[in-house]
């Protein structure tokens, strides 16, 4: 177990690089930038949510910087086309063939804005690649890049023209992340900064940001992930706390086997994070409800109560004992 610990040192030096850079340009979020490290790592990909304004595009488009990895952004919109997003076979009139033209899923980061706002084949297209990490396109098959990755995000408010993702669709992200309003200290520090900097300059800012890890570093610490120890007793407790998600009165629909595999190697990948080459209870416990809640569909009664899916999967993971 020495290896892994000597090169983890290296790693947890560019990880606390990552962060730093990070806040750098976003105040606070750190929690989250934190699970939207994990998610990376754990090579999941996933749904950022929150109102307009709280940094979304701009934590995506900050994190594919500072990885030096290809990125793409595709803006989804109500007239957007499967084919606007995989790419489409174009006849070639000098070779007399069919040359196929990328779509913008063709990267190792992607970030999908708004992505309720495309219609449902548009989503469903999008939710295929990311599960098989291939398109196929006229019985031709292009692969993904071992780093793909998909960064989504959505506004929980103004649902009018918008397309819901369905429950079972949205299994295929790794996490939900949710970002929140900044605290009082936070937000006077976002106006000092607006206010020391214009608009222009913030983006260029932005611009300036150099990559901190290249992309076959964090390949390599994807694999150290089968390294990190899993004491018997956490994988009982990780298939504890998804149990609890089958069996409460408050949930119509509870959490398949595949939460449980996600909640595994995200609990190895914060781990990892965090400098340990071994997983604890708080790891389980951090990554738990931002893998769940997103899963789990509450009966009616639990909504007319006022709980809410991220509620239900905290409540829940607190009735389970947690090992010694």
């Amino acid at each position: 177990m020495e290896n892994p610990r000597t090169d983890l040192t290296l790693f947890a030096e560019r990880i606390e690089q990552l962060r730093q850079q990070i806040a750098q340009v976003i105040v606070g979020q750190q929690e989250n930038i934190d699970l939207l490290l994990t998610a990376v790592l754990a090579n999941g990909h996933v749904l950022l949510e929150g109102v307009p304004g709280v940094a979304k595009t701009l934590l995506a488009r900050l994190l594919a910087r500072l990885i030096d990895a290809r990125f793409s952004r595709v803006q989804f919109t109500p007239d957007l086309m499967p084919s606007d997003v995989l790419g489409t076979n174009v006849f070639n009139m000098k070779t007399s063939d069919f040359d196929f033209h990328a779509g913008p899923v063709f990267a190792d980061i992607v970030l999908v804005d708004e992505v309720n706002r495309a219609p449902a084949k548009t989503q469903a297209a999008l939710f295929e690649v990311m599960e098989e990490r291939q398109v196929t396109i006229d019985g031709q098959t292009h692969p993904m890049g071992q780093f793909y990755t998909i960064l989504a995000t959505q506004n929980p408010v103004e649902q009018e023209g918008t397309y819901k993702l369905p429950e079972a669709q949205t299994d295929r992200f790794m996490m939900k992340i949710i970002m929140g309003y900044p605290t009082v200290e936070e937000e006077i520090t976002i106006l000092e900064r607006h206010h020391r900097l214009s608009g222009l300059a913030i983006h260029a800012a932005l611009d300036d940001v150099k990559p901190v890890i290249t992309k076959d570093e964090l390949l390599q610490l994807r694999q150290m992930l089968s390294d990190v120890f899993v004491d018997p007793a956490l994988l009982r407790y990780i298939a504890a706390i998804v149990q609890q998600t089958r069996q409460s009165k408050a949930v119509f629909l509870g959490a398949s086997p595949r939460a449980s595999v996600a909640m595994l190697q995200a609990s190895k990948a914060y781990a990892l994070l965090q400098g340990r080459d071994f997983i604890t209870p708080d790891d389980v416990r951090q990554v738990a409800p931002s893998i769940l809640h997103h899963r789990l569909i509450l009966t009616a009664e639990a909504e007319m109560e006022g709980i809410t899916p991220q509620k239900a999967a905290i409540r829940l993971m607190e009735k389970v004992e947690v090992p010694k």
